[in-house]
């Protein structure tokens, strides 16, 4: 364990599923609540560095953020085999599974809400659920937007500049993505179907930016859920993580 000088966090890892390291933050105390970053990422940029994390923990929850497999401090092999379909939701079991938490709330932004679908398909079952940053087109329709991230990292030079792929390259640049491990990540995730989005029962919030429109229509993500709140706040894709709003809906969603 060691402290991470840009937020003085504790720095934690873990042997996951086939014995890649993933790192994970801590933060409060109280009921455990695990949040999932966005693409390009990690828990530091998405959760703590604008307040998120800080207002959920102030609201009574033991704030759990890891760093997906290649982005952050997590492990970044450049080996195809070591990115299996679901890759991110088996690292996020076998965490689950090291904290031995059995009564927990699971929240994810863009990337991070894919993944906790997935997770829900494939058995696990939270008190609740946060789907931040994530319309209906980017469950069922994820191999789309994969392909054009794949293209951001090939070509990241290629977009005209405030384009939304010249931003995600910006972003992809700042923050000193590994490419090809990203590109084995994005190669490996599966789509939902429909019919999987509409049999999920969890009580869900969706919380999007006003302006976001990345990933579909949450609106439309909310109708088809079975048991879901939608939830406005400001910003696009890119600026919604940095609004308390996001923070104080999520917080207040767990707390109710």
């Amino acid at each position: 364990m060691s402290n991470e000088p840009t937020t003085g966090m504790p720095v934690q890892t873990f042997a996951s599923f086939d014995g890649q390291l993933i790192a994970w933050r801590e933060v409060g105390e109280g009921r455990p609540v695990v949040l999932l970053h966005g693409l390009f990422s990690d828990a530091t940029t998405n959760w703590i560095r604008f307040g998120t994390a800080a207002t959920i923990a102030a609201a009574g929850f033991r704030v759990i953020m890891p760093d997906f497999r290649a982005h952050g401090l997590s492990a970044k092999p450049h080996d195809a085999a070591a990115y299996p379909v679901d890759v991110l939701s088996r690292d996020i079991e076998a965490l689950v599974a090291h904290l031995g938490l059995t009564d927990f709330d699971l929240g994810g932004y863009s990337l991070g809400s894919r993944t906790v679908v997935r997770l829900l398909v494939r058995g696990m079952r939270p008190r609740r659920v946060v789907l931040a940053g994530m319309g209906l087109a980017g469950l069922i329709e994820s191999n789309r937007r994969t392909a054009w991230f794949l293209h951001v990292i090939a070509q990241p030079d290629s977009f005209e500049r405030g384009t939304p792929g010249w931003l995600a390259a910006q972003f992809m640049k700042t923050n000193k993505i590994d490419g090809e491990a990203v590109s084995h990540l994005l190669r490996a995730q599966a789509e939902t179907t429909i019919e999987a989005v509409r049999a999920l029962a969890t009580p869900t919030l969706v919380v999007c930016g006003a302006a976001d429109q990345d990933n579909g229509s949450a609106p439309e993500l909310a109708a088809a859920l079975r048991n879901a709140r939608y939830v406005e706040v400001p910003g696009t894709h890119m600026s919604s993580v940095t609004m308390p709003e996001l923070g104080g809906a999520i917080a207040a969603f767990l707390a109710a």
